[in-house]
């Protein structure tokens, strides 16, 4: 069969689609069977793609909780969660179009080469006709062109780095959460309030994509206050031991340690630079902080006490008092027994939008499913007004601050309230225009349908 590619942007011919009362185009309903791994039958798989083992492990396996819950409500189960609160009201508990959802699942292990492996398995061997997941920006640059590649939906999980919707951005690839240029435009008032306007940093930085542009972020946010970069040291990830890191910091003459550290490597730093003694050291006449520019429940747990003062960014977060958080941190509760994290978040998000878009356009063509997704506004999803940008498929919403704090003593929570929300920054605060500086030198190309 020969591929097409269509025009992202074409102006189409629609006709009605038989019992749904959408408008699909007429050239993608004279082409239902022309894509990679169109349905067949009464089911539609989708993969989700997670570390399930490696530093990230706790953020994947919180995804996969939260994506397995997306199926059950998208297949009629539970209570619907935020089915009952998404703006849009296409989703029924039918499936997608009436198909009921299957998934396979599998583990990235936080490596690139083994993610674009695993998700080629399950495009190849399982039919997957969407991918959605990871807790790893090299991770989702990875899959996110394989896809591309083959003809699939892209639904990234927890990717922070620029680089996803900006010089690695792909036509079939989504990305719900936030990035470092968002961090750093919530985080720079905070920080500038909290500190002043006279600091030393000293970066601490995950070797790998997400690591180098959320330092650029964050230097370049805190400069403009008056800051200066003492000096960036670029980690492995899942080093384990960083104090030989750490160490350099005392002699610096820095007063801040931003750690661009994620997951695993983020409670193992914060936790040595405690046993430092760097927060409880004075310099240049300040008390010594630390900052943590992209924070998640997971991690807070994780470091525990240490945590406390610690200024961080989030997606979301579970205290949210919001209708659509409400409904899904009630059914993921009840199923797991504790609330979601932000990661597992996005991640149901993110199948739900994908299954809505396919109902929108009466297709799982993926071309048409990209044209449902571009410049989509949606609310009710725990992050209240979105916008989905069509120029590079980046979601644009209101960012948090938080602040680490001593758990509240609720033996049911212990762990899960050791974050505390700062400031809920305005989405127009964190907005940039595409061709932004920091996300240059991508192109999203044209959408591929594959086979």
């Amino acid at each position: 069969m020969t591929k097409t590619t269509y025009s992202r942007r074409r102006v189409l011919k629609t006709s009605a689609v038989a019992g749904t009362g959408l408008m699909l185009p007429t050239y993608l309903r004279a082409q239902e069977s022309g894509f990679t791994n169109a349905p067949q039958g009464d089911t539609v798989t989708i993969g989700f793609n997670v570390p399930q083992t490696g530093p990230y492990a706790e953020e994947g396996l919180d995804e996969l909780r939260a994506q397995e819950l997306a199926v059950e409500h998208l297949n009629g189960g539970g209570d619907g969660g935020m089915l009952n609160t998404f703006s849009q009201k296409n989703l029924d508990g039918t499936g997608i179009m009436g198909k009921r959802v299957e998934f396979v699942t599998g583990d990235t292990q936080t490596k690139s080469d083994v993610a674009r492996a695993s998700a080629q398995s399950m495009i190849q061997k399982d039919g997957c006709i969407m991918i959605n997941g990871g807790s790893s920006s090299g991770v989702a640059v990875a899959v996110q062109g394989l896809c591309q590649e083959a003809g699939v939906i892209f639904m990234a999980g927890l990717t922070h780095s620029n680089d996803t919707t900006g010089k690695d951005r792909k036509a079939n690839g989504f990305r719900h959460f936030f990035n470092g240029y968002m961090s750093g435009a919530a985080l720079a008032p905070v920080l500038q309030n909290a500190y002043g306007s006279d600091r030393r940093a000293y970066h601490l930085t995950a070797d790998y994509t997400w690591g180098w542009t959320q330092q650029e972020s964050i230097a370049a946010a805190t400069e403009a206050l008056g800051w200066e970069t003492v000096q960036d040291v670029r980690t492995p990830v899942g080093a384990g031991d960083f104090s030989s890191y750490i160490a350099p910091v005392l002699n610096s003459g820095a007063d801040v340690l931003v750690l661009n550290h994620y997951g695993g490597d983020m409670v193992n730093s914060l936790t040595q630079a405690v046993q430092f003694g760097l927060k409880d050291k004075q310099v240049n006449g300040k008390n010594f902080e630390i900052i943590v520019p992209l924070y998640s429940e997971l991690m807070a747990k994780g470091a525990g006490s240490n945590i406390e003062g610690v200024f961080g960014s989030m997606n979301w977060n579970w205290q949210l008092q919001d209708e659509g958080t409400q409904a899904f941190v009630r059914s993921f509760g009840e199923k797991y027994g504790f609330p979601p994290s932000n990661a597992a978040h996005t991640c149901y998000v993110q199948t739900l939008l994908y299954a809505d878009a396919v109902t929108r356009a009466g297709s799982f063509n993926p071309c048409a499913v990209v044209e449902a997704l571009e410049d989509f506004e949606f609310d009710g999803m725990g992050n209240g007004p979105t916008l989905y940008r069509g120029a590079d498929h980046q979601c644009f919403k209101d960012v948090l601050v938080m602040r680490g704090v001593a758990g509240s003593g609720n033996a049911n929570m212990v762990g899960y309230d050791t974050l505390e929300l700062v400031e809920q920054t305005p989405r127009a605060q964190v907005e940039y225009e595409p061709d932004h500086p920091m996300f240059a030198g991508g192109s999203l190309g044209e959408c591929n349908p594959g086979a």
